[in-house]
């Protein structure tokens, strides 16, 4: 078969994945707007029926923001309101049988939208991205293993055999080890490609010691959460194929962050997640922890959190109950909801809320609902290259997910392209956030983003 055949191939494939792409992206705006006709047919037929309904709703955001941050008897009898409030659903709904018909519909029309919108994007993200350009295998790989690390998830994979099997230097991380010592040790004996197998605490560790002595660096998602494997487009259920990447694969390079000098590749917590993660019943109880904690944190008789800074406006902000500082900035709306789609923009991304009371925590879901987040007074996000966060006292901070405590003022800095990462070749490659912006572009202007499968970069 000759080049000329094989371009021509390639090209009627991705014509057949962006016809059937289309044609569910088709069937999704049909049964939305199937949902919207039941929509208008219930508000004309039974509107105070369904006013009702959205009524409760509204009234149980503020209802349940007291359940979790009283005690007492206040807390019980926000409990004991939300139980009415659900009954009274029920109650309104089964009261009259066209409601609630009409209300399943509306769900099923909607999931069906839903499911084959996503069906549309996931047929054009088929499309294979440009992950980087190719690089052969490494010379002298190195992987340093936690075993204890995501409830001994390498262990159960038997990764380090694996990773033996295909010729790579393993180093097992036992209890008392320096895990930078032994990842300056590699480099130090001559390591070209350098990687880790743990909680992305460790992959900063390990990726700000790469960067240091201008070596590959490798993610091996064997952590409980793996955030940044999410966001390099890796299959964190998948430790074998991870190792591919000291293989011949793609290498591109991302970003790297600090506060106060020490390396993050995810994000920097502080207020209410960041005094939550310090518990040491946390990580045994989280549910029980945060229920107990949280009346403390974000009660009536609450201190505050003595946390101040300056947002993009030049605005000074105080007394904020959650700031999130990140490598890069996350999709915090829409599709792709808490992943990065780019690790390369040499940005941090800056979000931070704040909120009075019950009706406040209400006004903020409704217009997190509308799209019309940027209309709420206690929110701000926005993207910087620098960052300073002041106190008057040690500020408590989960970094990638570590709980810390940090001598104020917390200075943020983006190191951008600091540090290369190779990509497994049978790996996904981006981020859900990523794969669904390049599939909607994709999808509507009708033609490839990215390189198909088997063309050259």
């Amino acid at each position: 078969m000759t080049a000329d055949q094989d371009t021509l191939d390639e090209e009627a494939a991705t014509r057949r994945t962006l016809r059937r792409g289309r044609a569910f992206a088709v069937g999704a705006i049909l049964a939305y707007v199937a949902a919207a006709v039941v929509a208008v047919l219930l508000l004309r037929g039974e509107f105070w029926r369904a006013l009702l309904l959205l009524g409760c709703l509204v009234v149980a955001v503020p209802v349940l923001w007291v359940a979790l941050t009283r005690t007492g008897a206040s807390r019980l009898a926000a409990v004991v309101g939300l139980v009415a409030l659900g009954a009274g659903v029920v109650a309104v709904m089964f009261t009259g049988l066209g409601t609630l018909w009409a209300l399943l519909a509306m769900v099923v029309l909607g999931g069906t939208g839903s499911r084959l919108g996503d069906a549309a994007l996931d047929t054009v993200a088929e499309l294979e991205p440009d992950r980087g350009r190719k690089v052969p295998a490494a010379h002298h790989p190195v992987l340093i293993v936690n075993p204890r690390s995501g409830d001994g998830k390498a262990e159960e994979a038997g990764l380090a055999d694996l990773a033996r099997a295909r010729g790579i230097e393993v180093v097992e991380l036992g209890p008392d080890d320096d895990l930078e010592r032994l990842a300056e040790d590699a480099a130090e004996r001559g390591a070209d490609v350098l990687g880790m197998a743990g909680g992305d605490g460790s992959q900063a560790l390990v990726a700000s010691v790469a960067a240091r002595h201008d070596i590959a660096f490798v993610c091996v998602p064997a952590g409980t959460r793996n955030h940044l494997a999410l966001d390099l487009g890796l299959d964190r259920d998948d430790l074998p194929t991870a190792l591919q990447a000291f293989g011949p694969c793609r290498e591109r390079r991302i970003d790297l962050a600090t506060v106060n000098g020490r390396v993050f590749v995810n994000n920097v917590s502080l207020g209410v997640y960041a005094k939550i993660v310090q518990s040491p019943d946390y990580r045994e109880a989280k549910g029980a922890t945060t229920a107990t904690l949280l009346p403390e944190l974000l009660g009536p008789e609450s201190d505050g959190f003595d946390l101040s800074f300056t947002d993009a406006t030049g605005t000074e902000r105080e007394g904020a109950q959650l700031i999130q500082v990140s490598n890069n900035a996350y999709t915090l709306r829409g599709g792709g909801f808490g992943s990065r789609p780019r690790l390369d923009r040499g940005v941090l991304g800056v979000a931070a809320v704040q909120v009075q009371g019950a009706l406040d925590v209400g006004l903020f879901v409704a217009l997190q609902a509308t799209g019309q987040l940027d209309r709420f007074q206690g929110w701000c996000e926005w993207t910087t290259r620098s960052f300073e966060v002041r106190s008057s006292e040690p500020v408590e901070a989960g970094v990638d997910g570590e709980a810390l405590v940090l001598d104020p003022p917390l200075r943020f800095e983006i190191l951008p392209s600091a540090v290369a990462v190779r990509i497994p070749r049978d790996a996904p490659g981006e981020s859900p956030a990523a794969r669904r912006q390049r599939s909607i572009l994709t999808l509507f202007r009708g033609r490839a983003t990215a390189h198909t499968p088997g063309s050259t970069p």
